[in-house]
């Protein structure tokens, strides 16, 4: 499982170290427990959930293809699930950055982002090792509605089941727009 999931895997300890949004955490087999491999802490129940669903769902061995898709091109509920997404996150990813796409990039960088070249302002994350993720916004003025999506490496349907996925990208998309907000922009963290 950890060659597959490009993870460490501590034998002595049963500990995981899983790589998730540019900082490690550790899946700890004997208390049952994650936390952040830096301090200690426990990261919020959405995160336990994605790293437990990263380290327990992989179906076959299935490198990135470097393509992008949208989750309505995921299989198994994409498409179903797609209007739910748009309204809980790309709505507000929108709304966070739509008038304003630079921020974008530079809340990206906080958690790892690195600047790609789609839209008015795109960037790539790497949620876990194999799974990379990249947030786009197209700015809007007064004859354009301003736009936005989190696109998917097509190989996510391999690790992650559909529900996962859309929550990694709920997840990327809360991050971002929690790091958009004014009192985080002033350097303190809102969650």
């Amino acid at each position: 499982m950890a060659s597959a999931m490009k993870v460490t895997y501590l034998s002595d300890k049963q500990q995981f170290i899983v790589p998730f949004f540019n900082e490690n955490y550790i899946v700890d087999c004997n208390t049952q427990s994650i936390c952040h491999a830096a301090n200690g802490t426990v990261p919020g129940i959405g995160a336990l959930i994605l790293i437990l669903h990263y380290l327990t769902f992989f179906e076959t061995r299935a490198e990135p293809v470097h393509k992008w898709v949208s989750l309505k091109e995921i299989p198994n509920g994409g498409m179903l699930f797609y209007p739910a997404f748009h309204k809980e996150s790309i709505c507000g990813l929108i709304k966070a950055f739509g008038h304003q796409s630079s921020l974008l990039l530079e809340c990206a960088k906080r958690i790892g982002g690195q600047q790609a070249g789609f839209g008015d302002a795109s960037a790539v994350f790497q949620a876990f090792p194999q799974i990379p993720l990249c947030a786009v916004i197209w700015e809007g003025d007064e004859e354009v509605s301003a736009n936005a999506t989190i696109l998917f490496d097509p190989s996510i349907e391999h690790y992650l089941h559909i529900e996962s996925v859309i929550g990694l990208g709920g997840y990327l998309a809360t991050k971002l727009i929690k790091l958009a907000a004014p009192e985080s922009r002033r350097g303190h963290d809102v969650w």
